[in-house]
């Protein structure tokens, strides 16, 4: 259940909703869950559109953008890392219209700690996730 963030230049992606929700199912896709509630709301990306001259390399560009993925710990596996961070540089660089932007596109993969996964109020553990999403499925 990935939380995505993507910082880009305001007017990068024509279509910011369709974009967000685009990264969330393909990177429910990616992790292989069940597609059930549980899964469905509450994987989401934010896009978050910069104003002129907030993103800078070096050397002064300001093309870039940024998406970060937060997982609960061990959701993605180094296939799973791989294909997570492949397909939505694609889909940056296709949603922007740009396809140079896939070579202008960071990803960070980042895990939070066993047992700080809040939902509802609660922060769960990834049995806990387990267990939620196996009563969900009547298991």
């Amino acid at each position: 259940m990935p939380m995505i963030d993507v910082y880009a230049t305001a007017g990068t992606f024509p279509e910011p909703h369709k974009l967000a929700t685009l990264l969330a199912r393909t990177l429910m896709e990616v992790e292989q869950v069940p597609d059930i509630p549980l899964f469905r709301a509450n994987t989401a990306a934010f896009i978050h559109e910069l104003p002129a001259g907030a993103i800078s390399n070096v050397e002064g560009d300001q093309n870039y953008v940024r998406v970060q993925i937060l997982t609960n710990a061990g959701a993605l596996d180094r296939d799973k890392q791989l294909a997570a961070v492949r397909r939505l540089t694609d889909a940056i660089a296709e949603t922007a219209g740009d396809p140079g932007l896939t070579e202008r596109t960071w990803v960070l993969l980042t895990e939070a700690p066993e047992g700080a996964w809040g939902i509802a109020g609660h922060a769960n553990t990834n049995a806990e996730l387990v267990t939620l999403a196996r009563k969900q499925l009547g298991r």
